[in-house]
């Protein structure tokens, strides 16, 4: 029996020094969201051309419970919630096949439309905001920066930079030059489609080597664009400045982020399914570390929400009442049925706590909110 409890309770120190903990469980919600962008479409030309046309397809699903879409400019979603007993990975399945089928009928500049589940865990674990009385551009540069380093960290699954100007090469025509030179403006568009890209010419074989030949003509400067040549009219080459004004500025703001009233740009970021949260927000606090080591005077990083610390407060209740439930217990047991009987019923409340970690450890379980609430609830 002694050699029995020690072994149970160092297996459940052990599983509790292991045991992956996060904020929410992975609940399979059996929902699919279907995202299409087209830009620059009214609201009712995304309905009657993007939306509805998938939604004729999915609506032969079997085990739907709900489809619901929003037409928004330049973006079509559709919410497809499928009937409790259907598998997550089988409604993917079938939506990717019924999307592939409206596929053909969708407008030529739609874009692929995008399918994913919508998963609990997949919502941000930490936000963090960055401000500055730099140039908005600057900023960017240290967020994006931020992402990537954020991004190498084990156990994040994605960091997304929001509120942010995004770099656009913008091409602006003239309708009445294209027309008096007779060109369209199709014709532009496909010129220089056709110039920026790299072109693979095969291979060079020497004696013993053997050398892979690739021509760049990827455009790296705006102003390359300008003397792409179009046609020759009369003699003269005619080139895209003589049509068409190239602008190197930003796209249109689709999200803003402020923090107390400013400016600011917002990191999102998701870990991985089974991972720690601890350790991913430790590790990230300080990849912020570093990050304000070496920022400009002025730039801010200010975490607004963390979702480890609502984590690390159960996991302290559990462990204090553990403690605490011990401690009563004992007290009372003494008082009434001596030394004896109490020293049974205190080695009982930490061998059950104990022997449940080592089970949730076995069958692959996290120390999520759920999973603490039921613990506490127990003990109590």
């Amino acid at each position: 029996m002694t050699v029995l409890m020690i072994l149970i309770a160092v297996i459940g120190v052990i599983s509790y020094a292991t045991l992956p903990r996060e904020a929410n469980p992975d609940i399979p919600i059996p929902k699919v969201l279907v995202t299409t962008a087209y830009e620059g479409v009214s609201p009712q030309d995304i309905e009657s051309s993007v939306t509805m046309k998938i939604e004729t397809e999915l609506s032969g699903l079997k085990g739907v419970k709900e489809i619901t879409s929003t037409s928004d400019e330049g973006m079509s979603t559709i919410v497809i919630e499928f009937l409790p007993d259907i598998r997550v990975e089988d409604a993917l399945q079938d939506v990717r096949a019924k999307v592939d089928l409206a596929k053909v009928e969708l407008p030529a500049g739609a874009e692929e439309p995008k399918i994913r589940e919508i998963n609990i865990a997949d919502f941000p674990v930490l936000i963090v905001s960055i401000t500055g009385s730099i140039s908005p551009v600057r900023l960017k540069f240290i967020a994006d920066e931020l992402e990537d380093a954020v991004e190498a960290i084990p156990g994040v699954l994605n960091a997304d930079v929001l509120g942010g100007l995004e770099r656009e090469i913008r091409l602006e025509i003239d309708p009445d030059r294209v027309a008096a030179y007779g060109l369209s403006a199709a014709e532009l568009l496909d010129r220089i489609r056709s110039a920026n890209v790299n072109i693979s010419a095969g291979g060079l074989e020497t004696p013993g080597t053997r050398f892979n030949v690739r021509v760049p003509a990827e455009f790296t400067d705006p102003r390359e664009v300008d003397r792409l040549p179009l046609a020759v009219r009369g003699g003269k080459t005619i080139y895209l400045a003589d049509v068409a004004t190239v602008r190197d500025t930003f796209k249109d703001r689709t999200s803003f982020a402020r923090l107390n009233g400013a400016d600011s740009i917002t990191l999102s970021i998701q870990k991985r399914i089974g991972a720690n949260i601890l350790e991913v927000a430790d590790r990230v606090k300080a990849v912020l570390a570093e990050a304000r080591k070496v920022a400009p005077a002025g730039v801010r990083f200010e975490v607004t929400l963390d979702q480890s610390d609502d984590t690390k407060l159960m996991v302290s209740d559990l462990e204090n009442n553990v403690v605490s439930g011990l401690i009563l217990v004992v007290l009372v047991l003494v008082l009434f049925m001596g030394w004896r009987t109490s020293l049974i019923v205190a080695l009982a409340i930490p061998m059950s706590m104990l022997l449940s970690l080592a089970l949730l450890q076995a069958m692959g379980y996290t120390l999520n909110m759920i999973v603490l609430f039921s613990l506490i609830l127990a003990l109590g």
